[in-house]
């Protein structure tokens, strides 16, 4: 639609590193790179190393993609609902790629309270078993610490936006939602 030549290039690796290095060999024929299907914590290591050495765009659809259409959705959305990004309550099941990345966005774009819940939980600064990424969005979401599952999150929550499976509410949680 944009008019970009583009090609995929698989790699036989799932090593980071080699990942990395591949990729960083390879940019400067490239105007941009665009990487698709690399799983939370490595697509974060792995974006975060190849913009500190490459002089190009590093998009991870996985993670961007995801969070722009959900910001572009949620606008429209509280729009219709005649409700503003900064009061609104918004709990995230999924801490992976999509999931992390879209509360950075939302935040960056003014979000009041965001949550994020994983398989364990909610999601808070000092819970013992968060890897760094977690432990990085931790400080950004759930000022209040709020601990328990994803029902507990979802109490007089404005917005669920789920990044992990299919089902994981239940009729009885949304109707505890405002």
């Amino acid at each position: 639609f944009a008019n970009v030549d583009a090609f995929p290039i698989c790699l036989a690796t799932q090593d980071p590193e080699e990942i990395i290095k591949t990729i960083t060999h390879i940019a400067p024929s490239f105007g941009g790179i665009n990487l698709e299907d690399i799983a939370a914590p490595n697509c974060f290591y792995i974006e975060e190393k190849l913009k500190e050495a490459v002089d190009i765009p590093v998009f991870h659809d996985d993670q961007h993609g995801t969070a722009i259409v959900i910001l572009a959705g949620l606008l429209n959305a509280l729009k219709v609902v005649g409700k503003k990004l900064n009061s609104v309550r918004i709990i995230i099941a999924g801490a992976g790629a999509a999931g992390i990345a879209t509360a950075r966005l939302l935040i960056h774009e003014g979000a009041g309270e965001v949550l994020l819940t994983d398989r364990k939980g909610i999601i808070y600064e000092g819970r013992d078993d968060l890897n760094l990424y977690k432990e990085r969005i931790a400080k950004l979401t759930n000022h209040s610490r709020q601990a328990g599952n994803l029902a507990d999150a979802l109490k007089n929550a404005d917005v669920f936006i789920g990044v992990s499976h299919a089902h994981i509410a239940d009729h009885d949680m949304i109707k505890r939602m405002n």
